[in-house]
């Protein structure tokens, strides 16, 4: 017998996210219970199939057994199955009694430890899904496997019962989380340049960052940047599109001379050379160093500022339609690309917000600024004025998405674009920055990384967050505070007061995503052994119809903060 010789030439594809559904049961079990219990199965495979998604908008695929795992034997033949489709999730909904050891651990000996596992069941009475789900659970548990579980409903009796909505989005929440662990472990991201600035707070800590998360940072030069524009190393006609398409559709572009129009010119070239190098290497992310070299240390030739091209990476549109956002961190931020990459992933495709986490105002502040402005009784109900508001804003990465409201036409988020020269002071290299003022009334999660080198982890800082709408002379003076030509977005967090907001800011960036829950956010925190950093007095430790319930491996091991260390070796 000879070796089989694979071919030569591979086009890139992604490990994909595969769930896979299974359902347990007892030999013993009668005939039509055993068929409800496959129909179950085949029910939920298809609400998961219908509702999970990868960013793109792409459908997970989800693939179900109809053999019911009574022992060994069939768990032996779902596994070979499920490995034969590639499943890389697994989700058991289990309507009647089984033997845990026969049936899920089984099952479980064929995959890796760390592989997601949710256990989905009605609270029934008759042959007891429930009693299999906490036994299986707890068995599992034991021997230090992470699982989730979902008591939810579905009628009783009935050949084709149908899981309730609230239970359907338990389920689906879990599996956003799950299919961001699974589909981000082993890709990469594309870092141009060193230290971003020198924060600390922004390192690569490439080691961590691939032993914990999985994430691979490929790290390049900016001068490769540098020489490819020297080169012209990309198409001029699309260059000319992408400019005119700018023109056509945003608010403006700040331009004095022929010079601001080359060094215009010179920053969507870098869009369009980072995107196809990005694209080479099958990249889901990137990050710009920019300052100091590379624009700011007049010792060198400064060249434009990167805002434009980091702007339309974290947008969901460009000059050629509709398209993912790639999220894209200014500065080299990995802790802050990591943010934003994680959470684009588990809103299923949600743009990011990158900002700095500039000015924070506090109520009696912002209130007097108001009275200061004449503007008395406008707004006395308003959530600025009862909680205050953090200036979010920074010369790049702004997603033109948030120019506008979720939803929004690419024609309508450009039309509140305008790019104003960029500070000459900041930035001797010239180029145009991006500005706008954010709309009030978006909700989701404002957030950031953080590494611990004496814990060995990673841990999330985060709230749930809306924006807010200022009376536009009140919007007018807190932007000029801080950097008018900027954009600005007022962040107001849902449980942190403002004096703890500003005093536990774990960097001098922060990150937002709309529409990304605190459920789904949390069993992606417990998959990936992240810890979950919520230290506002407010905030309950759980909130039931919002949070995830603990998962009993934290229970049993002392808790969040004992387990994640343990999990991690520490």
């Amino acid at each position: 017998m000879s070796a089989i010789r694979l071919a030569d030439s591979q086009p890139h594809v992604a490990k994909a996210p595969t769930i896979g559904v299974f359902a347990t049961s007892d030999p013993r079990i009668d005939a039509e219970s055993r068929q409800r219990c496959q129909n179950i199965c085949a029910m939920t495979a298809d609400i998961l199939a219908g509702r999970v998604r990868l960013p793109d908008g792409s459908p997970v695929k989800v693939v179900w057994s109809p053999i019911l795992i009574d022992g060994e034997k069939q768990a032996d033949q779902v596994a070979r199955q499920f490995e034969a489709e590639g499943v890389n999730i697994l989700v058991g909904v289990p309507d009647t009694w089984a033997f845990p050891q026969l049936t899920l651990i089984s099952l479980l000996a064929h995959f890796p430890k760390d592989i997601p596992l949710n256990l989905t069941c009605g609270n029934s009475g008759p042959k007891p899904g429930v009693v299999y789900v906490h036994a299986a659970n707890g068995a599992v548990t034991q021997y230090g496997k992470l699982s989730h579980i979902n008591v939810g409903t579905w009628p009783d009796t009935g050949a084709n019962p149908q899981m309730t909505p609230a239970t359907a989005e338990a389920l689906v929440d879990w599996c956003y989380a799950a299919v961001t662990k699974v589909g981000l472990k082993g890709r990469r991201v594309v870092i141009f340049g060193h230290d971003s600035m020198g924060m600390e707070t922004a390192l690569m800590h490439v080691i961590p960052t691939r032993n914990l998360l999985g994430i691979e940072i490929t790290r390049l030069d900016m001068k490769l940047l540098a020489d490819m524009l020297a080169k012209q190393a990309y198409s001029v006609d699309e260059r000319k599109a992408l400019r005119a398409w700018l023109e056509a559709k945003s608010g403006g572009v700040e331009l004095r001379d022929d010079a601001d129009s080359a060094r215009f010119d010179q920053s969507l070239a870098m869009y369009l050379i980072v995107r196809d190098v990005m694209a080479d290497l099958n990249a889901v992310g990137g990050g710009f160093m920019s300052q100091l070299e590379w624009g700011s240390d007049p010792r060198g030739l400064p060249l434009p500022v990167a805002d434009a091209m980091e702007s339309l990476f974290n947008s969901t549109f460009d000059h050629n339609g509709p398209k993912p956002a790639l999220p894209y961190a200014t500065e080299a931020d990995m802790q802050g690309l990591l943010t934003m990459l994680y959470f684009t992933w588990l809103s299923g495709g949600n743009p990011p917000l990158f900002m700095d986490f500039r000015k924070v105002w506090e109520p009696w502040e912002i209130n007097a600024k108001a009275e200061e402005l004449g503007l008395g009784a406008v707004g006395r109900d308003a959530l600025w004025r009862q909680k205050g508001l953090v200036d979010g804003d920074n010369s790049g990465s702004a997603s033109f998405n948030w120019a506008s409201k979720p939803g929004a036409s690419a024609d309508e988020c450009l039309r509140g674009v305008t790019f104003p020269l960029a500070d000459p002071g900041y930035f001797p290299g010239g180029g145009n920055s991006v500005t706008f003022t954010s709309p009030g009334g978006i909700e989701g999660i404002a957030a950031r990384l953080s590494y611990s080198a004496e814990q060995g982890l990673f841990s999330l800082l985060w709230d749930e967050a809306c924006t807010v709408d200022l009376p536009a002379a009140l919007a007018q003076a807190v932007a000029n505070t801080s950097t008018p030509t900027w954009p600005h977005t007022w962040v107001v967090p849902k449980y942190a007061t403002m004096g703890e907001y500003k005093q536990f800011a774990p960097a001098n960036h922060f990150h937002m995503t709309w529409g990304l829950k605190p459920a789904v956010l949390e069993y992606w925190l417990d998959l990936a052994n992240v810890l979950s950093l919520t230290p506002w007095q407010a905030r309950p430790g759980y909130i039931e119809g919002v949070d995830r319930p603990q998962p009993l491996l934290h229970l049993l091991n002392g808790g969040e903060l004992a387990t994640k260390l343990k999990m991690a070796g520490r």
